[in-house]
């Protein structure tokens, strides 16, 4: 039989373990979340000043927009293109496993920084994934949110498939 000093132990002891246990618990648990937040796509608070795409330049002229290459659009598109660029928050992802090349990437100049800012699209079969460059974070947009984000040089893609469907039907 153990005396009261030993019961003491044990009960010293097995607090100890217990707390020991549950802080290491606690901390397990809470590590999963918090490796991957979910971020904006583009840094808080960022002011874009231009954006390039493969055949498009996005570029910012006084208060107004322009844009030069294969999209023509009016202001009010630009901006609300880059409207939903910045205001998107997006959940973060472990690195995707054997990615083919890329297929498309984005770049955008941010008042204050000297680098431009690089968006990385990756296509996975019908999955799709950006790659954040500055931030080495992985994002899992959905189809529709790169079709949103990718507007520009999906929106001539669609209209080179309807010319030429067009074309092929007048002949």
């Amino acid at each position: 039989m153990l005396s009261r000093a030993g019961w003491n132990n044990v009960v010293i002891f097995s607090m100890l373990l217990m707390i020991f246990f549950l802080n290491g618990l606690h901390h397990k648990l809470f590590k999963e979340s918090d490796s991957y937040p979910v971020l904006p796509v583009l840094p808080e608070s960022s002011f874009v000043l231009a954006a390039a795409l493969p055949g498009v330049k996005v570029e910012r002229i006084g208060t107004s927009w322009r844009s030069e290459g294969i999209w023509q659009t009016n202001a009010a598109d630009i901006e609300a293109w880059l409207v939903a660029w910045t205001s998107t928050t997006l959940q973060t992802i472990e690195m995707p496993q054997n990615l083919p090349a890329p297929s498309s990437a984005i770049q955008f100049w941010l008042a204050g920084q000297e680098l431009p800012w690089v968006v990385t699209l990756y296509q996975q079969g019908n999955t799709p994934f950006f790659y954040d460059k500055q931030r080495q974070v992985w994002f899992a947009p959905t189809a529709e949110q790169v079709s949103q984000f990718f507007k520009p040089i999906y929106a001539n893609a669609r209209m080179s498939e309807s010319s030429a469907v067009t074309s092929e039907q007048s002949e």
